[in-house]
């Protein structure tokens, strides 16, 4: 394997990695509150690309008005669907609440098949082209480094991460919600004690998560070629072999777990299979890989590379 090849494989790693990490500050930020995992968390993102579609393909909108439209929607989503049929459940009880996200997971699957089937979509382009200002670049949709060419959406998929993690550290550092999410998060009784409205906060918790997973899946749509029912499937898995990677409680451990699959999965996984397998094999050793990466956190270090121990008196 050549130099550009490798590099190659890395960009495109890297590209996938802040993919999967996006999702994965999402399943994150629901399981920091609620200590569970959304397993409803990719379908609501796909909603939340099928609004895109619907303002952006449909009625014409910018894409970028029609991304924040869609996140703000979705975050409406999130909100009503953690009011409805989470809090009316005992937190402590986690079985039911499981069972609720897996059905919501079935339900909003075949109710999006039903309504647009799941035939691929075309969805519009967020990174089209480097500016037209920018010197020795001049529009082109790619740049060579080392014989490799980094293209503009992969750029721009890291901005928008980075943009993502800047937006989540104010808002959870300098602001009253933030800190009453934070204060949930750490510790439901003692958040209510100190007068914290911990169900509202649980709202806006539900509510970001979803907003954040929509922008997961808007990314997501142009690399696939376009959008369907199904869009985010593999996507969840992956995002959950990087959340339970870095550790389900640290944000910056869902960030590091997201890249960290994304480049195995692109330079160990892709290369193995371009140099030694037939293609019919890549999506079987990708999911393999990404289920055995959940395995073997749970077995060897459930805490993950950077979440919290929990330590227990025996």
């Amino acid at each position: 394997m050549t130099f550009s090849t490798f590099l190659t494989f890395v960009f495109a790693g890297l590209q996938d990695g802040a993919i999967y990490a996006t999702v994965a500050i999402a399943l994150v930020l629901i399981f920091k509150a609620t200590t569970l995992i959304n397993f409803a968390q990719g379908e609501l993102a796909m909603l939340g690309a099928f609004f895109v579609y619907i303002l952006s393909v449909e009625q014409g909108w910018p894409v970028w008005p029609a991304i924040f439209a869609a996140m703000l929607l979705s975050a409406g989503l999130g909100a009503a669907v953690e009011r409805t049929l989470v809090r009316p459940f005992d937190p402590t009880d986690h079985l039911p609440v499981v069972l609720i996200t897996l059905g919501l997971f079935l339900f909003v699957n075949a109710l999006a098949g039903d309504i647009w089937n799941y035939q691929l979509r075309p969805f519009p382009v967020i990174f089209d082209r480097f500016p037209d200002w920018m010197p020795g670049i001049g529009g082109d949709r790619f740049i060579e480094i080392g014989g490799a060419r980094l293209f503009y959406d992969t750029i721009g998929v890291w901005f928008t991460l980075g943009c993502m993690l800047l937006f989540l550290n104010v808002l959870l550092t300098r602001t009253q919600v933030g800190l009453a999410f934070r204060a949930v998060s750490s510790n439901v009784e003692s958040a209510r004690l100190a007068g914290v409205n911990t169900g509202r906060t649980l709202g806006f918790g539900w509510a970001l998560a979803a907003a954040f997973g929509a922008l997961g899946a808007t990314l997501v749509a142009p690399s696939l070629g376009g959008i369907q029912p199904n869009l985010m499937v593999a996507i969840l898995i992956y995002a959950l072999a990087g959340a339970a990677l870095g550790g389900l409680d640290s944000l910056g451990g869902a960030v590091m777990g997201g890249l960290i699959v994304g480049l195995i999965q692109s330079v160990v996984v892709s290369w193995f299979f371009v140099t030694v397998l037939e293609q019919r094999w890549m999506s079987v050793l990708q999911l393999g890989f990404a289920f055995a990466v959940i395995l073997g956190v749970l077995v060897f270090r459930p805490s993950g590379l950077f979440g919290t121990r929990i330590i227990e008196r025996v």
